[in-house]
């Protein structure tokens, strides 16, 4: 709002929005301070006032950081994994910037420092994190920022999705390896992530109350992406489930670290190798599609919400295709 106070003989104006810098007149006629309070609000309000630009002079990236990790990482589900990423970056020099400083260029030389250690995808999921912290900054704490120094920055290896699939012969032995195990659960999980297309945690935070062996379905109550989901089970999942001790509320009671160990050592004695647990969902999506299914049906079993990211799981097996076109070719 204005303010209008007569000061001596004159009517003095000040105009105020917080992010912008404020803005006086004195004029002789009231109605005129009036007038002109009226026009400089509406100008204030369309953020034309000019910008208040002490809060980069004062502000650093880890200033910025530590509020995020403070404020917005908790909320996350990946909460874990977003805060070995900032923290990791507090450790570097370039997060010591105060913001006035703060040029594309000074992530440019990140990037390329980066790239000489760790691959182009490892290094964007990294600085998604980054370049959310500076839009939040932007959006929601009035940090007058005119652009997103992360946003417009280009990778010079492209980044391609992982496309790896099981192939002949992978499975069967993923599962006699699995069977060596003390824990008999390992093999039991492997085949039903590929009968469900769920990632491991929704596996492993799967209860009893969330599977309706009547209606042959479960119920993935919070996913990923903050949405529910119920997921059909296929006559193999169903007989998996039906075989199981029920006496503990997790259907699979294995912790996460008991998984990723015993994954490792799994590949080992299969002699499989970049197989990573993760692409048991991808091979689960794609032979959902080699099935027939749209892609709606195929997204309301995984959940993906994104129709781009969904057709980025689905790589149809080469043979599969190959059987197709003879088949056309035949008729």
């Amino acid at each position: 709002m204005a303010s209008i106070r007569k000061r001596k003989s004159k009517w003095q104006v000040q105009v105020r929005r917080q992010g912008q810098n404020s803005i006086s007149r004195s004029f002789v006629g009231k109605s005129d301070a009036q007038q002109w309070a009226r026009e400089m609000e509406v100008r204030a309000d369309k953020g034309n006032l000019s910008t208040d630009l002490s809060p980069l002079r004062t502000t650093t990236i880890s200033d910025l950081i530590n509020r995020y990790r403070r404020d917005i990482t908790p909320q996350k589900k990946s909460h874990r994994a977003e805060t070995l990423v900032l923290s990791a970056f507090l450790r570097h020099p370039l997060s010591n910037k105060k913001l006035s400083n703060l040029k594309k260029q000074d992530f440019v030389k990140y990037r390329d420092q980066r790239l000489k250690s760790i691959k182009a995808s490892s290094l964007k999921r990294e600085l998604n994190v980054i370049q959310h912290v500076f839009q939040i900054a932007m959006d929601e704490w009035d940090i007058p920022l005119t652009r997103n120094p992360v946003a417009e920055l280009n990778f010079k290896a492209q980044d391609f999705g992982r496309e790896r699939r099981l192939k002949d012969g992978e499975y069967e032995r993923l599962i006699l390896a699995a069977q060596t195990r003390q824990n008999s659960y390992i093999p039991i999980v492997i085949t039903f992530a590929i009968e469900t297309a769920m990632r491991r945690g929704e596996i492993l935070s799967l209860a009893w109350n969330q599977v309706d062996l009547k209606r042959r379905c479960a119920i993935i109550l919070e996913s990923k992406n903050g949405y529910s989901r119920t997921i059909p089970l296929t006559p193999k999942a169903y007989a998996l489930l039906q075989g199981l001790d029920r006496s503990n509320d997790l259907v699979f009671p294995l912790t996460k670290d008991a998984l990723k160990m015993a994954w490792g050592r799994l590949l080992k004695i299969a002699e499989i190798e970049d197989l990573h647990f993760h692409d048991l969902r991808h091979e689960a999506v794609s032979r959902f599609f080699e099935m027939g299914l749209t892609v709606p049906e195929v997204a309301s079993i995984s959940g993906h919400r994104d129709t781009r990211m969904l057709l980025r799981y689905a790589h149809a097996n080469t043979s599969t295709l190959q059987a197709k076109l003879e088949m056309k070719s035949e008729n």
